[in-house]
Parts: structure tokens; sequence; C-alpha cells
């Protein structure tokens, strides 16, 4: 029987290895992606900020800055748990991982948590940069974070899921390309929703992005185009099922085995 010392000890040495894959290769897993953040809001937010208009009372530069933030955590979250756990499939190495005294919560745990702590950096360090250079306010911080959260538990075990099914390395990088960019880039991203003629305003509302950037914007600005309660609980039925189902590949060991 896995005793619950032994299954700790066992899901901070997989968090902690997680960890170590990351900023092993910061340059790569956490500067990349901030730097490229920080050029959308030079580019956009400030170069063409002053010949747009504003939106919802507030400047174009720093009306972007929370919905490039959720962009930018998603993706990474995604991306990093759907290379760890190919690369751990390809390399033999989750063999070791599902051989250890651990329980299948506390593998899906400890691999879910390098997405999320990579997200939470480079989100950390945007805020670092954006917020001086924009002056964005932050007027619900709790809202915001909780946005986060169910948006990083979403795409990471969305990644894990993917990570598992994939079986090459273009599979989890199609999903990112083909379905999660071009989803957050019409999810309200750079404009508002509500400036868009029938029936875009309304497929808008379709795209799951769409909820979560808003639920992030509404804890940045205090606005959003969709009611905040209705993006969160959007939000949250995804996360769950997809966590969920991430749980139960590591409990039945689909794909995981062969």
């Amino acid at each position: 029987m896995r005793d619950a010392p032994t299954g700790s000890r066992g899901l901070a040495s997989l968090a902690q290895r997680e960890m170590l894959r990351i900023w092993k290769t910061w340059t790569q897993t956490v500067f990349a992606p901030v730097i490229s953040s920080i050029l959308f809001i030079v580019v956009f937010g400030l170069s063409l900020g002053e010949r747009i208009q504003q939106i919802d009372g507030f400047d174009y530069r720093e009306f972007i800055v929370p919905g490039l933030v959720t962009m930018a955590m998603v993706q990474a979250a995604y991306n990093n748990n759907s290379s760890s756990i190919f690369q751990a499939r390809s390399d033999r190495y989750v063999h070791d991982v599902l051989s250890a005294p651990m329980r299948p919560w506390q593998m899906n745990l400890g691999f879910n948590l390098g997405g999320v702590v990579r997200a939470l950096a480079i989100g950390a360090l945007l805020l670092a940069l954006a917020i001086p250079l924009t002056g964005v306010p932050v007027e619900h911080p709790l809202i915001a974070l909780v946005a986060v959260l169910l948006g990083l538990i979403l795409f990471s075990a969305l990644g894990t899921v993917v990570g598992i099914f994939a079986e090459t390395f273009d599979h989890h990088t199609f999903v990112s390309n083909i379905l999660i960019l071009p989803l957050a880039f019409v999810g309200g991203v750079f404009y508002s929703v509500e400036s868009l003629a029938a029936p875009w305003e309304q497929l808008s509302h379709v795209n799951p992005l769409f909820y979560l950037v808003n639920a992030v914007r509404y804890g940045f600005l205090g606005t959003s185009d969709a009611n905040v309660a209705l993006c969160l609980g959007v939000t949250a039925a995804l996360a769950i099922p997809a966590y969920l189902w991430a749980q139960w590949l590591f409990t039945s060991g689909r794909k995981l085995k062969a």
C-alpha cells in the first residue's frame, strides 16, 4: 500500500523535476514569452494606441494588457504540460513515475504544477513590466486571481491530455497553433466584441477563451463584455472536466502504459 509520506515525497520530487525543467531553459520557457507579449504592448498599445479611441473608457494600451497576459499564460501552461508528458512518454520516463509509490492524483498534480508555475512566472514578470509601461489598474485582484487559476487549470490539464494522446511532436503543437492561438486572438484580446457587427459578436460568445479573457479583464479594469459570474462559471465548467479527464488517464493508465 502506498503510504501518505512516501506518496508526498514522490509528489514533491515530481513537482521539483518539472520546476527544474522550466528553470534550466528559462530563456525559452519564461523569458521568450514575456518579450513577445511586451512587444505586442509596445507596438500595439504604445505605438498605435494614440490613434485608437478609448475602449470602455480606457486607453487602448491599458485595454489590451489583461488579454495579452491571459494569452501568454494559457499558452505557456498548455505548451509546458503537453511537451513534458509527451517527452516523458517518448523517453519512457513516465514508466518510472507510474511505478513509483504515488497515487494517480499525485502524478496528475505533479505534472500539472509545472505548467501552472511556468505560467504564473510569465504573468508576474509581464505585470511587473506592463504596469509601469501602461499604467493598467488592478480593480478586482481576487477575481483576476480566480480567473487566472481556473484558466491555468484548464489549459494545464488540456496540455496533459494532448501530451498523453499525441503520437508525434507535431500533434501537440498543432493544437496550440491551430486552436488555442486563433481562439485567443478572436476572443477579444485586442478589441471589445461589442464593437463587432452581427453575427460575429454572437459567434464570439461561443469561443471559450472569450469568457476567460473577459473575466481577467474585469479583474483588471472592472469592465467586461459579459457578466463576470458567467465568465467564471463557463471557465470553471471547462476546467473541472478537463482536469478530471487528465486524472482519469493517470488512474486508468490509458496511453501511458503502452
